[in-house]
């Protein structure tokens, strides 16, 4: 049985999205969630798990809704985050069935100062479920891993009981991811500091579940957002089996020996083992972003070189003076070079998280 015999091609929320992380969970593979920053970035994603048979989680950044939006608006009470983050919600939402396979609309890391963010895409969240009786993202992501672990579940909580009736999973941070991240910078944090304890996993795990399961956690075990040289950074997604049978003791029903979903951040140059190890102990989702980002970028850059005689003016190239260079600069052209170097990338993430031939 495959994901598609349970969950419809297309935009999966509430009893679908569980049944989507419970299947991962369950056959020990997780799903990438790549940040996008515009259509084309949006496209490359889902072609690339459309061609490899995976579902896929398209999410958005406070910074990337807000490119998506226009750098010519203003972000001021964060309108323009809001506005784009909807834009390509809006947008999956209206391509994501055509390409036959299950997506994930996601929101990724908002900080305590971006909640105006938040609050706005819930808003937008509670209109679509009105007309349509569904959210119009399927999760969204609170990191207030910079104030204290009470407040962190005040403030989830607050949100988790707004969002649990339209069925929107609720992705939260405990613990702290090291680098910088939209809003959040934790380079100079203790390293202690990168490692969640057990009794947190529980106590959030208890105080949510009391109102609904459509929760994942991202538990710190060492990561560090962005790239970095091997040996830099010291993962130990071990440390997620030891959160998994907490959980399960305290929760002492035999039922689930992995009740929790779990999310892995700054997951850029982590080893196969890490990454194999963070699945086996119930990672349903892995942020992508760095990665994918250079893989765009190399796309551009290889085409440019191959084709630079044919870039420096409209007119005359190696062929002749009067030649006209348009089919060589035109945007749909070298655009299409970036996103067939990240379709690879992502396509790679897939395959390190087990995510190929899921359908």
């Amino acid at each position: 049985m495959g994901i598609l015999d349970i969950v419809p091609a297309g935009v999966v929320v509430g009893d679908d999205l569980r049944k989507l992380f419970e299947y991962a969970r369950e056959h020990k593979f997780a799903i990438p969630a790549i940040n996008c920053t515009s259509t084309s970035t949006i496209n490359a994603a889902l072609e690339a798990a459309r061609d490899i048979k995976s579902p896929i989680i398209i999410q958005f950044s406070n910074g990337g809704a807000a490119y998506i939006a226009g750098k010519g608006l203003s972000n001021k009470n964060q309108e323009a985050s809001v506005i784009g983050a909807v834009a390509g919600a809006q947008y999956v939402r209206a391509v994501a069935k055509a390409y036959g396979i299950p997506v994930v609309i996601h929101s990724d890391h908002c900080a305590k100062k971006l909640l105006p963010w938040f609050d706005g895409m819930i808003a937008a969240d509670e209109e679509y479920f009105k007309a349509n009786g569904v959210p119009l993202f399927s999760s969204h992501m609170l990191d207030l891993s910079e104030e204290s672990k009470e407040e962190n579940i005040e403030i989830c909580l607050k949100y988790l009981k707004r969002m649990a009736p339209m069925g929107c999973l609720l992705e939260m941070e405990i613990g702290i991811t090291g680098g910088e991240e939209d809003g959040v910078n934790n380079e100079d944090v203790d390293n202690a500091a990168l490692y969640t304890q057990p009794e947190d996993i529980w106590e959030i795990y208890e105080a949510f579940s009391k109102v609904t399961d459509l929760f994942s956690i991202a538990a710190a075990f060492g990561n560090v957002h962005g790239v970095y040289a091997p040996g830099n950074v010291r993962l130990h997604p071990e440390l997620l089996g030891d959160h998994q049978a907490h959980v399960a003791k305290k929760l002492g029903n035999g039922e689930q020996t992995k009740p929790v979903f779990f999310v892995f951040h700054g997951g850029s140059g982590s080893t196969e083992q890490d990454i194999a190890t963070a699945v086996s102990n119930g990672v349903v989702k892995m942020n992508v972003d760095t990665d994918t980002q250079w893989a765009y970028w190399i796309g551009l850059k290889n085409y440019y070189e191959d084709k630079k005689e044919y870039l420096q003016t409209q007119v005359g190239n190696p062929e002749g003076p009067s030649k006209p260079n348009k089919k060589y600069y035109d945007p749909r052209v070298f655009i299409r070079e970036a996103e067939k170097t990240m379709i690879k990338r992502v396509q790679q993430a897939c395959k390190d998280l087990g995510n190929v031939d899921r359908l």
